[in-house]
C-alpha cells in the first residue's frame, strides 16, 4: 500500500504544481472548482444522501453558488476578492466550531434527516470558503501562486510528516496515548508533533520561494502551525464522517489513497486559515 500511494502522489504532485504554478488565477479557480465538487460529491455519499438525482441537485446548487460569488465580485474597475474574503472568515468559524463537534461523536450520527442536513450543511461550509481561500491566495499579486504552493505545502508537508512520525515514534514518548481514539485509533500525539513540525519547515521554506523576507519568516512560521493543526480538524472531521458511516474511505478514485475527499480534507481546512492569517499578519 506505501508503493502504491507513492507512485500516485508522484504523479499527482507534479501536476498540482504546474497548474498551481502555470494557470492564470480564472482557469486554477475553474479547475479546484471541478475537484473540490468531486470532493463534496463523495460527501454526499458520507451524508447519506443515496438519491443520484438528489445528489445532482445538490451539486448544482454550489456550483450555482460558487458562479453567483464570481459574477458578484465584478466591478467596472475589475474584480474585488470582498466576497471570497469574508467567505474565508466564515471557514474558519465553521472549523472552530467543527472542534467541538469532534468532542461529541454521536452528534448528527443517527442516520434521520437532522443529521443528514446537519452534515449537508458543513458540506457547504468547508467546499466553498477553502474555494474561496484558494482562489484570494492565487490572486495576490505578487507571487499569489507561489503563496498558494506554501499553503499547500503546510497541508502535504504535515500530513507526510505525521505519516512518518507516528509509523516512528507512535506510542514510545507519550506513553500509547492516542489523539482521537475513537475517531481515528491510528492518530498518534507523536504524529501530530511530527506533522506540525513538518508543515511549519514547508511553510517557512515555500515561503521564502514565495518572496518572504527574513522578518516576515516568524509570522509564517505562526500561520503554518495555524494551517497545520487546521488540517488535523479536517483530517480528523472526515474520518468522524466515515465513521458514522462505517466505511474507511470516501471513495476508490485514488489508488492508495481512498477518494478525492481523502486528500481535500486537510486542505479544506487549512486554506481559510492560511489566506486569513497572511491577510492578517500581513506577508
Amino acid at each position: 500500500m506505501t508503493r502504491t500511494r507513492l507512485l500516485a502522489a508522484l504523479v499527482m504532485a507534479p501536476v498540482a504544481i504546474a497548474a498551481i504554478l502555470l494557470l492564470p488565477t480564472p482557469w486554477m479557480i475553474a479547475l479546484a472548482a471541478v475537484v473540490f465538487l468531486a470532493g463534496l460529491w463523495e460527501w454526499f455519499d458520507l451524508a447519506e444522501v443515496d438519491d443520484t438525482l438528489a445528489r445532482t441537485v445538490l451539486l448544482v446548487a454550489h456550483v450555482a453558488l460558487m458562479v453567483a460569488l464570481v459574477w458578484a465580485s465584478r466591478s467596472p474597475s475589475g474584480f474585488t476578492m470582498v466576497l471570497f474574503q469574508l467567505a474565508s472568515v466564515v471557514g474558519v468559524i465553521w472549523w472552530l466550531l467543527a472542534l467541538f463537534w469532534l468532542g461529541r461523536f454521536d452528534f448528527a450520527s443517527d442516520h434521520d434527516t437532522h443529521a443528514r442536513a446537519f452534515k449537508l450543511a458543513a458540506g457547504a461550509l468547508a467546499v466553498i470558503p477553502a474555494w474561496c481561500a484558494l482562489a484570494w491566495i492565487h490572486a495576490e499579486e505578487p507571487n499569489g501562486h507561489r503563496w498558494l504552493l506554501a499553503a499547500l505545502a503546510v497541508v502535504w508537508a504535515a500530513d507526510t510528516g505525521a505519516y512518518f512520525a507516528g509509523r516512528t515514534f507512535g506510542g514510545k514518548v507519550f506513553s500509547g496515548r492516542k489523539l482521537a481514539p475513537r475517531i481515528s485509533p491510528n492518530k498518534t500525539i507523536e504524529g501530530l508533533l511530527g506533522g506540525v513540525v513538518a508543515g511549519m519547515a514547508a511553510g517557512v521554506g515555500f515561503a521564502l520561494f514565495a518572496g518572504a523576507t527574513a522578518a516576515q519568516l516568524p509570522a509564517v512560521a505562526a500561520v503554518s502551525l495555524g494551517a497545520a493543526l487546521f488540517s488535523v480538524i479536517g483530517d480528523l472531521y472526515e474520518s468522524l464522517l466515515k465513521r458514522h458511516v462505517g466505511v474507511k474511505d470516501s471513495g476508490h478514485l485514488i489508488p492508495g489513497h481512498g477518494g478525492v475527499l481523502d486528500r481535500l480534507d486537510g486542505v479544506l481546512a487549512a486554506l481559510p486559515v492560511f489566506a486569513v492569517g497572511k491577510a492578517v499578519l500581513g506577508f
